[in-house]
């Protein structure tokens, strides 16, 4: 047995239960908003812009407080990414997954102090959080303030752009939940890192 490492303080803990409740709601009303006709579907068509946009408000101050507890705690530290060698590094943690986890391999970067995120999580946490969040965050205010948007630009309609670009943004969120949860539960034991996650304990293994 390794030492128990305090990895997950309670506002991480609290913010990403937040966060993954907030994306199924969001997910559940966006699919209803776009493949619903306003009679029909799961979820009815007046009840789903309600809650979509209610929760997207919310999700949007969740936004702003993870932003800032990066920023004002040492829990942004995990996030940062060293550019010299990060392909080589990206590498490694590829092949773990594909081959060397079923093959019962020491994982190359595995969690502790040091490190809570192997590169291959830093990139994609850098991405989804960092790019195309904001990117759902500021369509989706766009949308639920359309005079804010100009009607025209370049010979294109703003707002076709604009939803287009909330879709991508919530397909490409959407995929990134399913592999992390595929990838979560990747740990000595399927449950290891929801449990982490609940207890905010990590147990380093040797």
């Amino acid at each position: 047995m390794g030492e128990r490492v305090y990895l997950y303080p309670i506002w991480v803990r609290l913010w990403h239960l937040l966060n993954a409740i907030l994306c199924l709601i969001l997910i559940a009303t966006g699919m209803s908003l776009q493949y619903s006709e306003p009679g029909s579907g799961l979820i009815p068509f007046k009840s789903a812009i309600s809650i979509h946009n209610f929760c997207g408000v919310v999700l949007s101050a969740s936004y702003v407080f993870y932003i800032l507890g990066n920023l004002f705690t040492r829990n942004g530290r995990h996030y940062r990414l060293e550019p010299i060698g990060l392909l080589k590094r990206l590498w490694k943690q590829f092949y773990y997954y594909a081959f060397g986890y079923f093959k019962k391999d020491k994982p190359p970067f595995p969690v502790g102090k040091a490190m809570k995120f192997n590169p291959l999580q830093k990139v994609a946490y850098a991405f989804v959080m960092y790019v195309f969040v904001p990117i759902l965050i500021l369509t989706g205010w766009a949308m639920l303030f359309p005079e804010i948007i100009v009607d025209e630009f370049l010979g294109m309609n703003t707002f076709f752009v604009t939803d287009l670009l909330h879709i991508l943004g919530a397909f490409v969120v959407s995929i990134f939940l399913i592999i992390h949860l595929y990838f979560s539960t990747m740990g000595t034991t399927v449950g290891e890192h929801f449990k982490s996650m609940i207890s905010g304990y990590h147990e380093e293994h040797d």
